[in-house]
């Protein structure tokens, strides 16, 4: 593979994008999205083999991750650089867990407590500065350990097509391109991909109200840069797109599987 370490990082990954998971109301609606499959978490747990059970959840938002992993591990240190995302972390179910610290500070220089035996990346890595933070988690891991990255998927549903159509015309980011995180890290020599696996499909229940809120937790879409007026169109516009599909009683369903690309930071 050809490498291009100085290249910058696709538009759509920009700073002042990665700022918006501050906003108040991305932090209210983060809760909404739907859960990782529990298999994700029998993934992780492989991974981190017989290796110190010390996590470090890389970019944990609320904790959807760093909760559940919490029971299974002797430590996990939860780091965000949103202190309105770790303080509503610490209130939802596990938030309290014996073992997981809630860390404030950027993951470039948030202060860390090696060694790790994993570093999980729950859509959070492509918000960072890869070249700081990949060489930080080499050296904070142990010999062999890896760096998971956990993406959540949604099974194609009837709706994709106009919801898509909705959140474009609305979204403040407004940066093109498309990127495929793990080849751009591939390709600046910061990773070396060793495995990926995709856990079975889960259904997931959620309120019509609640999914589409839930879009509200999403880049491009805070409330907080939105006016009221385009809120409220975006809501109107989504569930008009969507409640065709629902049940009875305004249930959405979702069909969610995770996926867990493991591999080696360089340093």
């Amino acid at each position: 593979m050809t490498t291009s370490p100085d290249r910058p990082k696709p538009g759509p990954l920009g700073e002042e994008f990665g700022r918006q998971f501050s906003d108040p109301s991305v932090v209210a609606a983060y809760h909404l999205r739907p859960p990782y499959p529990p298999a994700t978490f029998d993934i992780l747990l492989e991974l981190l083999g017989d290796r110190p059970s010390n996590v470090l959840d890389a970019g944990c938002g609320t904790g959807d991750v760093a909760r559940p992993l919490a029971g299974l591990v002797q430590r996990v240190d939860a780091v965000d650089r949103s202190e309105a995302m770790l303080a509503r972390g610490r209130h939802l179910p596990g938030g309290d867990a014996a073992g997981l610290n809630w860390v404030h500070g950027r993951l470039e220089d948030a202060p860390l407590r090696p060694p790790y035996g994993l570093v999980t990346c729950a859509e959070s890595l492509h918000w960072m500065d890869w070249r700081v933070v990949l060489p930080r988690f080499a050296a904070a891991l142990v010999a062999g350990g890896y760096v998971a990255i956990v993406v959540r998927h949604q099974r194609r549903t009837p709706w994709a097509d106009a919801a898509w159509q909705v959140g474009g015309r609305y979204s403040t980011n407004e940066a093109s391109g498309s990127y495929d995180l793990v080849r751009e890290l591939e390709e600046r020599d910061l990773f070396a991909r060793v495995g990926s696996r995709e856990t079975a499909t889960v259904d997931v229940r959620q309120s019509l109200d609640d999914f589409v809120e839930s879009y509200h937790s999403r880049n491009g879409l805070s409330r907080d840069r939105l006016t009221p007026a385009a809120a409220a169109a975006f809501d109107a516009e989504m569930r008009a797109a969507v409640a065709p599909f629902c049940s009875d009683d305004d249930t959405v369903e979702l069909h969610i599987s995770a996926s867990v690309t493991w591999g080696l930071p360089k340093s």
